[in-house]
C-alpha cells in the first residue's frame, strides 16, 4: 500500500483538498486517503481519470473499498467490494443491485495534484 502525507488544507471558501499526485496513483487500482475525516478510497483509470468514492464498504462497516477490484458494466466504470463483490458505480456510487451505495467525492487534477471536494 502506498502511504499517501497530506498536508492540512488552508482555511479558504473552497472545500477542495489536494490529497495526493496523481503519479502516486496506479492506473487501475485504489488507494485509500483520511481527508479530514473521511476515509476516501480513489481510483486512478485509464485517460488519467480519477474517481472517489468513500472507503467503507456499506455491507460490512469495513474499510477496504480501496481494494476492491476495478471493472466496468457497459460504459460506466465500476468498484467490486473485496469481502462480498456487490458492485458499485464509481462515478454515483450507486450500488448496482439497490440498496446502500458508496458517497462519490467530487475530483479534479490540478497542475498534477489530484483534489477531492469532501464539502460536496
Amino acid at each position: 500500500m502506498t502511504e499517501l502525507i497530506l498536508q492540512r488544507p488552508a482555511l479558504s471558501e473552497t472545500s477542495w483538498v489536494a490529497v495526493c499526485r496523481l503519479d502516486d496513483l496506479e492506473e487501475c487500482w485504489g488507494e485509500a486517503a483520511l481527508v479530514g475525516q473521511e476515509q476516501i478510497a480513489l481510483f486512478r483509470l485509464p485517460g488519467d481519470r480519477v474517481h472517489a468514492v468513500g472507503n467503507i464498504d456499506p455491507r460490512t462497516g469495513a474499510a477496504v473499498m480501496a481494494r476492491g477490484i476495478v471493472g466496468s458494466r457497459g460504459t460506466a466504470p465500476t468498484i467490486a467490494s473485496p469481502l462480498h463483490k456487490e458492485v458499485y458505480d464509481l462515478v454515483s456510487g450507486a450500488r448496482l443491485s439497490g440498496g446502500e451505495g458508496l458517497r462519490a467525492y467530487p475530483v479534479r487534477c490540478v497542475d498534477g495534484v489530484v483534489e477531492v471536494d469532501v464539502a460536496a
